[in-house]
């Protein structure tokens, strides 16, 4: 594998046409079926992981450590922030519309060329804003009926997002509709945006939701650097339990792993040193 999804954007963006984009988007999207073919979940699906083959031309999903059967719960929370579906940092399980999510985050990355919410810290406020409908805002030129599906894929109520079976078959038709299509009608459709990257902030929009979530308490500092989120050692986090409602709001939250595939987590002394002095106050 020569390159993944976010470093092919960084670098080709400019010169794809929604041609090329939305073959990009439905290669992902065949990957994925496979996976769910298997009843598995992938549970960690973001362009840090999806690769590109030169040598056979393809896009595949990679990264599987934490794909595992539907059927196996976890308490656990995983992945890139901006990538992880409303109900699961709510502390729900991870499902196939997890994954369905993530698709929808892609879709959008691979429309405007940069990661959603790269602007914005991965923490407490943007978990809360995901929860609240908050999604990246869709840039202009988008095809109407790319925009549809991806908006149905990111909906709040995991029940109304589409299944895999679903959204292969829609997006399947989609692209061979514009693989039919003469190159020289695309030309028209190359975006450039440059005049976004130069926005001091991210384009967000809120969307509407019929679907009510529990503010969570137990939501921790998720990676504050775009570089450290983008990395393939996603963060892993356990949810206190039992004794949570004993701890003050800004301790109840989510418990680092320390430890993951071989990379540790910087915590400052300063952080630990509060820690430690409110928990046992606590009597924990």
């Amino acid at each position: 594998m020569d390159i993944d999804l976010r470093k092919y954007l960084q670098q080709y963006h400019n010169q794809l046409t929604w041609k090329e984009r939305i073959r990009i988007t439905f290669e992902i999207t065949n990957a994925l079926n496979s996976i769910h073919f298997e009843k598995a979940i992938h549970r960690d699906l973001h362009s840090g992981n999806i690769l590109y083959s030169h040598y056979n031309d393809c896009w595949c999903i990679s990264d599987l450590g934490f794909c595992g059967p539907a059927n196996k719960s976890s308490t656990s929370i995983y992945g890139n922030l901006p990538y992880i579906a409303p109900e699961v940092i709510d502390g729900r399980e991870y499902t196939y519309a997890s994954d369905i999510y993530s698709i929808a985050m892609l879709m959008w990355e691979i429309s405007s060329g940069q990661p959603p919410f790269i602007n914005y810290e991965h923490d407490y406020d943007l978990a809360i804003n995901i929860i609240n409908g908050v999604r990246p805002k869709i840039v202009s030129e988008t095809p109407l009926e790319y925009k549809n599906l991806m908006k149905k894929c990111w909906d709040a109520d995991p029940l109304k997002r589409p299944d895999i079976s679903t959204l292969i078959k829609i997006i399947r038709k989609i692209n061979l509709y514009y693989q039919s299509m003469p190159d020289e009608l695309f030309q028209q459709e190359i975006d450039n945006l440059e005049a976004n990257y130069t926005s001091k902030r991210l384009f967000i929009t809120s969307h509407s939701k019929s679907y009510d979530f529990n503010i969570p308490n137990n939501i921790d500092d998720f990676h504050k650097s775009n570089e450290r989120n983008s990395v393939k050692s996603s963060k892993i986090i356990n949810t206190f339990r039992g004794d949570s409602e004993r701890l003050p709001n800004e301790f109840k939250m989510l418990q680092i792993n320390s430890n993951i595939k071989g990379k540790n987590i910087d915590i400052n002394d300063d952080e630990k040193e509060l820690i430690l002095r409110k928990t046992k106050r606590q009597n924990i």
